[in-house]
Order: structure tokens, then sequence, then C-alpha cells
């Protein structure tokens, strides 16, 4: 690419993530042939006055990206032969005017595509993101391990970054986090944060997460557990003393347990239930849900995490170690002394205090009917509140 290219991809980019915080949209879509796109309010809309890019207008904005990155400790050159190694690429950054951004560069008949998402330059509170504040409890751990899970775009990242920020600024100690791609940056306050990227700092998750073991962490953030050996690695770490919180991709709690174990070989798995139903502290499944327009609906996103919690209690702890999840969600309808909760308990919140629509719950709920009871109940427990004025938020 000639220094002129450089010049004008610079220049292309700059004045599209100015844009993309000036419209304060959430994501940026650029196509060959198409006008770069914005999605504000949740709407995707085309920039008004901006041309149509080409495919040597996209490819070169994607090679800037890449440079700004420095995948692999150097600006990447050779476009062409990272994409066709893996499909797409992930990466954040950050624009001249310290907003920070998280890109992915897809290849589609033989061109580049990308998005770009626009991280908020803020920690959130939980209540903010539309969960409940007992969350904060999970911040006080000395040990053990941490699930957050969820389909991909269910803000499992922003959560963990809530958490990891309280975490900085309550307590002393040493954090490490391992992600690809770093996206939510932690300036040290009374811990000492360090973070790394994977393709840049480490190989690979599983790289990183046994060195960071000889590193003297207190807290370690492993960004996504995908493959047996990291799911190992982080079991061994929470059983040695150390607090790891993760993110996995599982539509609920149960599921969430189910699939840590099935990972392993079947002659594991027996003994795999039982180290995790010895380290395993809560798992969070969480879904964003387009939140009700009016003065309760958080800004600018536009959009609320519905969550399903799950504390492990002895009792529960004793359903995972023998294999008896199908009994856990009992426990967890019954579990509010323990800040447990369901998806359905959660929506029932949600609606009654007009956070999000009856369409949007009845539309995210596994069981319809069991929600119109929880929202029910919840109604009369507004109406009449308890002996000691303390809301109950959870069934």
């Amino acid at each position: 690419m000639t220094d002129g290219k450089d010049h004008a991809a610079r220049y292309e980019l700059d004045s599209l993530l100015t844009e993309c915080v000036t419209l304060d949209a959430s994501d940026i879509h650029l196509a060959p042939r198409l006008a770069p796109h914005f999605r504000c309010q949740g709407e995707i809309r085309p920039a008004a006055g901006m041309p149509a890019l080409s495919a040597d207008d996209t490819r070169s904005i994607a090679a800037e990206l890449l440079a700004r990155m420095h995948r692999n400790g150097k600006a990447v050159s050779d476009l062409d032969s990272v994409l066709a190694s893996r499909g797409s690429i992930d990466g954040a950054m950050s624009s001249k005017e310290e907003a920070r951004f998280r890109f992915n560069i897809f290849s589609r008949q033989g061109e580049v595509s990308i998005a770009l998402r626009h991280l908020e330059d803020r920690f959130r509170t939980l209540e903010e993101l539309g969960m409940p504040a007992s969350l904060y409890k999970l911040c006080d751990l000395r040990d053990g391990l941490v699930v957050i899970s969820g389909p991909t775009g269910s803000g499992k990242s922003t959560t963990l970054a809530t958490l990891l920020d309280r975490i900085n600024r309550s307590r002393s100690g040493h954090i490490i986090t391992i992600e690809d791609p770093v996206e939510y940056l932690h300036a040290s306050v009374r811990c000492i944060v360090n973070q790394r990227q994977i393709g840049l700092d480490a190989p690979s998750f599983n790289d990183a997460l046994v060195d960071s073991l000889r590193q003297d962490p207190d807290i370690i953030l492993v960004g996504e557990i995908r493959d047996l050996d990291t799911i190992r690695t982080a079991i061994v770490a929470a059983e040695t003393g150390h607090l790891v919180f993760t993110t996995l991709h599982a539509g609920d709690c149960v599921g969430a347990v189910e699939r840590l174990v099935a990972v392993f070989p079947s002659g594991e798995q027996e003994g795999i239930r039982r180290q995790l139903a010895l380290v395993l502290r809560a798992i969070v499944a969480q879904n964003l849900l387009v939140a009700e327009n009016g003065a309760s609906a958080p800004k600018p996103a536009q959009c609320v995490a519905a969550s399903e919690i799950l504390i492990v209690t002895p009792a529960v702890s004793n359903l995972i170690a023998t294999g008896k999840s199908a009994q856990i969600y009992s426990v967890m309808e019954t579990g509010m002394s323990s800040d447990m909760q369901t998806l359905e308990q959660d929506l029932a919140r949600l609606w009654v205090t007009g956070r999000i629509s009856e369409t949007v719950a009845l539309g995210m709920a596994r069981n319809p009917s069991v929600l119109r009871d929880r929202a029910a109940l919840f109604r009369r427990e507004r109406a009449t509140p308890a002996k000691n004025n303390g809301e109950r938020i959870h069934r």
C-alpha cells in the first residue's frame, strides 16, 4: 500500500470514528460499494453525505486497523494472508480522541468487510446495566471460579468490566486479564492491573493462563474459555487460591455447568464434576434486551440485561458433584435468600418495573406461564412492602 493510500486510509478511519462518537452510534459497518452505515438507537442507517466505499477502501481501512493494533508486535501488512488463515480478525484500538473500539475484519466473496463496536468510555454500574447489586458480592470472593455466560453480544464483557473495576477500586491485589482483544482498559487504582492480549502478548489463552500462575496474581480474568486445556487450567487456578473470572457461550446456568463438563472425555467427567463442585462460586447467564422507551430506559444503548444467577451453595455443589443438574432450577427458584434468581424471575422484575415491555419479556421467557405467575407475585410484593422495607427484587 502506497504512502498516499496509507494517508487516505488513516484520514478515512479517523473521520468514521469521530462521526461515530458524534452520532452516539454503537456500531459502524463498512462494506464495498456501500456507504458507511451506523447503528443508532438500535437501527442501522447509512451515513449522511458519505460516499460508497470501494473494495480497495475497505481493504485499506482494514490494514490501517491492524497496523494500529500492532498484532503480533508489529504492523500487519499482508492482510490477505491473515484472512486466509483465519477468515476473520478480532481486535481493539483507540481513536485519536481516545474513544475505544472493538473491530472484526472478515472476508466475504474475496472482499473485505468490517464491523466496529464503540466501547463505552466509562464503567457502568450494575444498576445501569439492569442487574442486581447483589452481584457486587462476587467482588469480595478470595478464590474460586465465576462464570458469566450468554450468547454473543449479550454484554458479558461489559459485566466483567464492571465487576473488575469494582475490585480495582475496593481492594488491593494483582489483577491479570487475558483477552482477545483487550476491550476495556483498566488503569491501576488500588490493584496492580496487567492486561495481556492474545496474539500480541501470548499465543493462546491456555499459554497465558499457565504463565499467569507464575506472576503472583490474586485475580485472573480469562476472556473466554474455549477448549479443554484452558478449562482445566482455570479450574486448577481456582483450586490453588486464585479468583478466576471468565465467560462462556451458554444460554443458561445449568447449560453452562453441563458445557464445562461435556468438554472432557467421558472417563474424566465424574472427577471434573467433583472438582467443579468445589471451585465454582457462581454462574451469571445474561441476555441483552431492548429497553422500554421512557425515563427508566438506560442511555445510550437502549438495552438492559436480563440475568439468571446461580450461587453455588452446599446444596448446589452436591447436585453438581452427583450429576443432578436438572434439579438445580428447583434450588434457584427458592434461593432468593442466597441471591439466586431464574430468568423468569428477573424478566418479571424488569417487566413490572417498566424496564422492558410485556412483549419483550414473553419473547425471552422459556415458560411464559411461569413468567406471568412471577410478575403477579412481584406486583403483590411491591404493593405490600416487607416489614423491613426491603424490596425483594429477585422473585
